[in-house]
């Protein structure tokens, strides 16, 4: 709930445009419209929902997520060009709130790129603000790699930008090079210098190249920035960006020092967290601030006694805050449908009759299986459960054999476009075995670039979670998915990262392949 007294910090997410430039985090249309949809739901104020220009995949994303957003400023990415902005207006005027962010580069570094001088820049700037203002009320403007500009000139190109009609002005740390007191004493200078400063909102995006991009943005809050540009689980350029969860919390629990409400349902971000792992192939590290597996775990004596005695001698959180109803799960294989829709409830996930059906099938295969039920394991379940059921590709039954008296053989059978076919293939381990037999069913060029398994839970019982990054021809797609069987969790997700490849293969047009735009240096 929102709190009248404190100072409101608005929440820009851009998960689906930072986020996605990390190299192999693409997601599919669909995906997009999902993460969109829970970003929606979760209060966030702004989701940058893609870079409308860089493809025809991603202007469609970007509109069809305008026409369907209820709550957020819809906004959309364009270089200091007017074919940019107008097509980035044409995608995002659907919304009910649009917004366009316009930026360019105006380090010396960036500035040599086109080869502008300061006052070819700075003209640039007012005509390419200006443009935008007249196409929409809702104008952001960012000096791509503030923090390394010269301070008289990033003075300057703030008030051009004000004077054209910008109503954000976002202090980008590009490569995360700023520490917390020079993040905070900028923000505080502009302010106060800039003719106009007061007049506009000031955001903050700070990059983690040296792991400080979270004290960063609420260093520059606490200056009177009043806009945290961020993303969920940190996913970004390099080592990623500010992580919305981070900052929401922070604010939250060190309401005392940091005044400051964002609006944010804290109780959605373990769903969301989980999810965008998912689509994007990114796993969370176990000791990642919020998300993490291990945030609200405790192994030494110590601690466990601590926490038997008083939860709060070793959490300042809650589980509860975050959509986690604690560490174990009180349901097992005699628990009804009722029981599993009330705890997906307290985890913060919605579902329909339908898609209840279906997890609770999982639920109950699963719970045969393993002694304890976490809460982890229910929101792998509901990851399961949402992948696409029409997937041109879909393995129907699989079977291993293995061990030390020869090669591993894997017996497959899939179901390609509707036709069932079988493949019997031997391979160096059983992994091995089964992605031969995959590549036996469905010939394909693509190269693995990556595979990883994670625990979800402990146990030698534990699901499975297994990542895939495969790149074919240039074009880079993951795919994960969650078993207690992680020989089926790897075939599961090898194919899934194979009907992503298929799905953006179907869907490439003319202009359609991002990489043939210059915007990995995007703030």
């Amino acid at each position: 709930m929102t709190d009248s007294t404190k100072d409101r910090v608005v929440i820009f997410d851009t998960t689906l445009r930072d986020g996605e430039q990390s190299p192999g985090a693409t997601m599919t249309h669909d995906e997009k419209l999902e993460i969109a949809e829970l970003l929606d739901d979760m209060g966030v104020d702004i989701i940058e929902a893609g870079f409308p220009i860089a493809s025809e995949g991603d202007f469609s994303a970007v509109s069809e997520i305008a026409k369907r957003s209820k709550n957020s400023v819809i906004c959309g990415l364009a270089r200091a060009q007017l074919p940019d902005i107008d097509r980035c207006w044409e995608a995002v005027k659907h919304a009910a709130q649009p917004r366009i962010h316009t930026f360019i580069g105006t380090s010396p570094l960036h500035r040599a790129i086109p080869n502008l001088t300061q006052d070819e820049m700075a003209d640039r700037i007012h005509e390419t603000v200006s443009h935008a203002r007249n196409l929409c009320d809702n104008v952001q403007w960012s000096p791509m790699d503030a923090t390394r500009t010269e301070w008289d000139y990033l003075a300057r190109v703030c008030e051009i930008a004000i004077k054209a009609g910008a109503t954000t002005i976002n202090i980008p740390d590009t490569v995360g090079y700023t520490a917390p007191r020079e993040s905070a004493d900028l923000i505080r200078r502009l302010i106060a210098e800039v003719p106009g400063g007061t007049d506009v909102v000031w955001a903050t995006h700070c990059h983690n190249d040296l792991g400080m991009a979270t004290a960063n943005s609420l260093a520059a809050v606490e200056a009177g920035a009043r806009q945290i540009e961020c993303t969920i689980n940190g996913l970004g350029e390099r080592a990623g960006n500010t992580a919305l969860e981070e900052v929401v919390m922070a604010l939250k629990v060190r309401g005392d020092i940091m005044p400051f409400d964002t609006g944010i349902d804290t109780r959605k971000i373990m769903h969301i967290s989980r999810r965008v792992a998912t689509v994007s192939g990114f796993a969370v590290q176990f000791n990642k601030a919020i998300v993490g597996k291990n945030a609200f775990a405790h192994e030494s004596g110590i601690h466990q006694d601590g926490m038997l005695k008083n939860a709060e001698t070793f959490e300042i959180m809650r589980p509860e805050d975050v959509g986690l109803a604690g560490t174990s799960l009180p349901l097992g294989k005699h628990s009804g449908r009722a029981a599993l829709r009330a705890k997906l409830r307290d985890l913060g996930v919605d579902v329909g009759d339908n898609q209840l059906k279906d997890i609770f099938v999982r639920f109950k295969e699963l719970a045969d299986r393993k002694k304890e039920v976490f809460d982890e394991d229910i929101l792998a379940l509901v990851t399961a459960a949402t992948e696409d059921a029409a997937d041109r590709l879909q393995i129907v039954s699989l079977r291993v054999i293995c061990g030390t008296g020869g090669p591993a053989e894997a017996v497959l059978e899939m179901e390609v476009d509707g036709k069932e076919l079988t493949a019997t293939c031997e391979g160096d381990g059983p992994v091995d075995a089964t992605f031969k037999a995959i590549r036996a069913v469905h010939p394909n060029m693509a190269k693995l670039q990556l595979y990883q398994v994670n625990a979800v839970t402990e146990g030698t019982d534990a699901q499975a979670t297994v990542s895939v990054r495969l790149e074919e021809d240039g074009m880079i797609a993951t795919g994960q998915s969650a078993n207690t069987d992680t020989v089926v969790a790897s075939a599961k997700a090898y194919v899934n990262a194979l009907n992503r490849l298929l799905v953006r293969r179907d869907k490439a047009g003319p202009g359609a392949d991002a990489r043939e735009v210059s915007y990995k240096d995007v703030s």
